[in-house]
């Protein structure tokens, strides 16, 4: 029930800010960024396998909200909105450079880590395990962990079933866990 109520009320903060910003309010798109820029980020650099690009893409989704906020209607999720906007930007940017390249292992460092309690060696263990995973398996568990995205969002947005995610979401943490607890069985 708790926890219901807090997702609302970030649903309901985010709505607040793209009404700012379709009103023309800078900060508001500011404080939406500072917000939500880890989970873009994530989800174009899972897609694009280049930090460079991911943070190109990064860049261009909020200059996007700032363009299309006006015809945001509050419907749905508005991460998943986000989210979506940088799924399509990221994509044409894979068509416009004709490529897929493979994600160095340093380039997973790139995320954003706002959190203070995050050390460089939690940093590198964890992007050891994220290297781990296939690129749909690290997509849903980024997803579901930076962007806060409930599996039915994460399947609206990669376009896979629901049971697709789940079982993806699933063995994930299994792979994850193994990984940390230094059983690399699986």
């Amino acid at each position: 029930m708790l926890i219901n109520m807090l997702l609302k009320t970030e649903q309901g903060e985010l709505e607040a800010l793209l009404s700012g910003i379709a009103a023309g309010d800078r900060e508001a798109l500011a404080r939406l960024y500072c917000r939500t820029r880890a989970a873009v980020y994530a989800l174009a650099l899972s897609i694009l396998r280049n930090a460079c690009d991911a943070q190109d893409v990064t860049q261009d989704v909020f200059v996007r909200v700032w363009e299309r906020a006006p015809q945001y209607r509050p419907q749905g999720s508005p991460m998943a909105w986000l989210l979506t906007i940088a799924r399509n930007e990221s994509r044409m940017k894979l068509r416009q450079a004709g490529r897929y390249v493979e994600l160095g292992e340093g380039e997973w460092l790139a995320i954003p880590a706002d959190a203070s309690a995050v050390t460089p060696e939690d940093r590198q263990v964890l992007q050891g395990a994220l290297a781990a995973l296939s690129d749909t398996e690290r997509q849903v568990v980024l997803l579901h962990a930076a962007a806060g995205l409930k599996h039915r969002e994460i399947a609206g947005l990669l376009e896979l079933p629901l049971a697709t995610v789940l079982s993806k979401y699933h063995r994930a943490l299994k792979k994850l866990r193994s990984k940390l607890e230094g059983d690399d069985t699986l």
